[in-house]
C-alpha cells in the first residue's frame, strides 16, 4: 500500500480518537460538576449569573463618571474602550453560536440537570465571555493585584456556575473566556494604535 494513504488514515484515526477523548472529557467533567447539587450553590450561581449584565454596564459607566468628575479625558476614553470591547465580544459570541449551533447539554443528555435558563445555542458561553471581557478590561486599565485577582476570580466563578447550572459544557466556558479576554485585549491594542496614529499624549495608567 502506498505510504501516503496510510499516513492519511493514521491522521484521520488520530483526529477521531482525540475528538472522542475530548468529547468524553467534556461531558464527564460537566457531569461531575453538575451532580454536586445544593440549594445554596444553586441560588448563588443563579444570582451571580445575573450580575454579569450589571457589571458589564456598571464598569464602563463608573469609569466614565469618574473621568467626568475628575475632568480626566483618558478615563473617559478608557470607558469607551471598555464598552466597545463588550460590544465586540457580544458580536463574536452571537455569530459563533449561530455558526456552530451546538445543542445545550441538558437537551442532549438526560442526566444533566438544568437549573437556570439556557435559551440560545451552547458554544460559546455568553455569560463567561461577557465576564472575562470586563475582568480583562479592568485588569488592563488598573494593573493592580487587588483589581486583577477579584476580577478574574469573579469571571472564573461565573464560568464554573454555568456548568454547575447545567447550561454549558467546559469547552463552552473555555471558548467564552478566550473570546472575552481576546476582545478586551484587541480593544485595548486598537485604542493604543489609534492614540499613536493621532499623536495622542503618552498614556499613563489611571489611578484608583
Amino acid at each position: 500500500m502506498n505510504k501516503y494513504p496510510v499516513a492519511v488514515l493514521v491522521l484521520l484515526f488520530s483526529f477521531c480518537t482525540i475528538s472522542l477523548l475530548a468529547q468524553n472529557f467534556d461531558i464527564n467533567t460537566l457531569k461531575s460538576i453538575n451532580a454536586n447539587e445544593s440549594s445554596f450553590k444553586t441560588s448563588f450561581f443563579k444570582g451571580e449569573a445575573q450580575t454579569v449584565t450589571v457589571f458589564n454596564i456598571a464598569a464602563p459607566a463608573g469609569v466614565f463618571i469618574a473621568g467626568a468628575l475628575k475632568h480626566n479625558k483618558e478615563l473617559k476614553k478608557e470607558a469607551v474602550y471598555m464598552a466597545g470591547s463588550f460590544v465586540l465580544s457580544s458580536i463574536i459570541t452571537t455569530v459563533t453560536k449561530d455558526i456552530v449551533k451546538r445543542e445545550r447539554p441538558f437537551n442532549k443528555y438526560s442526566f444533566i440537570v438544568k437549573r437556570d435558563a439556557g435559551g440560545s445555542y451552547s458554544l460559546p458561553s455568553g455569560h463567561t465571555s461577557a465576564a472575562f471581557t470586563t475582568a480583562t478590561s479592568l485588569s488592563l486599565l488598573f494593573p493592580k493585584w487587588y483589581v486583577i485577582a477579584p476580577s478574574y476570580l469573579w469571571a472564573a466563578s461565573v464560568g464554573y456556575g454555568r456548568m454547575y447550572l447545567g447550561v454549558h459544557y467546559p469547552s463552552d466556558i473555555l471558548a467564552g473566556a478566550a473570546i472575552g479576554a481576546g476582545s478586551a485585549w484587541l480593544g485595548w491594542k486598537a485604542q493604543k494604535w489609534i492614540e499613536r496614529k493621532h499623536g495622542s499624549a503618552k498614556h499613563s495608567t489611571p489611578q484608583l
